[in-house]
């Protein structure tokens, strides 16, 4: 059997996130860029001028840019965010790649990050090949006691079909959902993203191009932290 490695930190991120000095940096950063995103001027010539001014490396700007939004984004991002309360029987569709692999961030711990949007992001990306870590399975099992309690209607998985392993995360996630009489459905696409925004299900992601597009979403991290004893380590800009 093969051994899972955690999702985890990298090495050097102890050092580029885990000083007071550093995320006083990173706070002072993000809010540069939302002065900047605020007033109309592009993300990455913003991204490059403050990663300058603070002598950031690419993974901090990564971090940077992950919690920075406009006033305009953070108004519309909130006014079409789905309450708790709101949830049972409802409709639901999830990026599924960024709900597990950030979930998978969180209980290997590392870092993650609140956006001023109230969303958590983290660092890692697949690159055209996701690959099961040690906390897979528990991630799965997480979104699946939310599911149950919120007493959701229905659940849409959508995946990345030309990212290598994907068919066989349907295939566990599909044997997950019938060996616990779930009403999941999972799909490959190869453009989730566009799907998730046009539908009119309600939103599961942290992705900022689908928060800014799609009808409704739902924080599910915000509520996992908050609802399910899950401790990781969020850097947050506030």
């Amino acid at each position: 059997m093969t051994n899972l490695k955690n999702r985890g930190k990298e090495a050097s991120d102890d050092a580029l996130f885990g000083t007071a000095k550093m995320q006083l940096k990173l706070k002072e950063a993000v809010t540069d860029m939302h002065y900047f995103l605020s007033r109309g001027y592009g993300e990455k010539s913003t991204l490059s001028l403050v990663g300058n001014r603070y002598r950031l490396n690419a993974r901090q700007q990564q971090a940077v840019r992950g919690m920075s939004a406009s006033q305009q984004q953070i108004e519309d991002r909130k006014s079409k965010e789905v309450q708790r309360q709101d949830l049972e029987g409802k409709e639901i569709c999830i990026d599924g790649f960024n709900a597990l692999i950030l979930l998978e961030s969180t209980l290997s711990n590392g870092y993650v990050f609140k956006g001023q949007d109230g969303f958590i992001r983290d660092l890692s990306s697949v690159y055209g090949t996701y690959k099961k870590v040690k906390q897979t399975s528990q991630a799965i099992e997480i979104i699946m006691d939310f599911f149950i309690k919120e007493k959701i209607k229905k659940a849409v998985w959508l995946f990345d079909k030309p990212v290598s392993n994907s068919g066989k995360l349907k295939q566990i996630i599909e044997e997950t959902a019938f060996g616990n009489n779930l009403n999941w459905e999972v799909q490959l696409v190869n453009n989730p993203d566009k799907v998730i925004a046009e539908s009119d299900y309600i939103a599961i992601t942290s992705d900022a191009w689908i928060l800014d597009n799609a009808p409704a979403s739902f924080n599910l991290m915000k509520y996992i932290l908050s609802q399910m004893s899950v401790e990781g380590t969020v850097i947050s800009c506030e």
